[in-house]
């Protein structure tokens, strides 16, 4: 929109047409391509992802306390993402239902490959 300092010549094209004034804001095509590629690309769950208590590195499967550790960790995991599906599915919860109304997936543990809100990926590399 118009400049903190606008001219009178600015000003007055902005008051005549808005609308241009606001078109000209928006970024050009090429340029939103660009940026939606980007995005998507940052955005995809690849199919060999490692998501947090899936698998046990094989060295600390070898120590009987870690793997027992591990398992605990894991069968939380799974019991985390027990309760987040039954919450999604539980009508008397506020904002579960309605029309346009997503389920909650962010913190679920896992994901499978493309663009989805779940997952909880060892590492990130952006």
């Amino acid at each position: 929109m118009p400049t903190e300092d606008p001219t009178n010549e600015e000003w007055e094209w902005f008051l005549n047409k808005p609308e241009e004034a606001l078109l000209k804001c928006f970024p050009s095509q090429i340029q939103a391509t660009k940026v939606m590629a980007i995005l998507d690309v940052l955005s995809n769950h690849s199919p060999d992802e490692e998501y947090i208590g899936e698998k046990i590195e094989p060295y600390w499967a070898e120590d009987p306390v870690i793997n027992a550790a591990f398992e605990v960790f894991s069968g939380k995991l799974v019991e985390l993402e027990g309760i987040i599906d039954a919450r999604n599915v539980d009508c008397n919860l506020m904002n579960r239902n309605g029309a346009g109304v997503l389920p909650y997936e962010l913190l679920e543990p896992y994901s499978g490959p493309g663009v989805t809100g779940k997952g909880v990926p060892y590492s990130i590399s952006i």
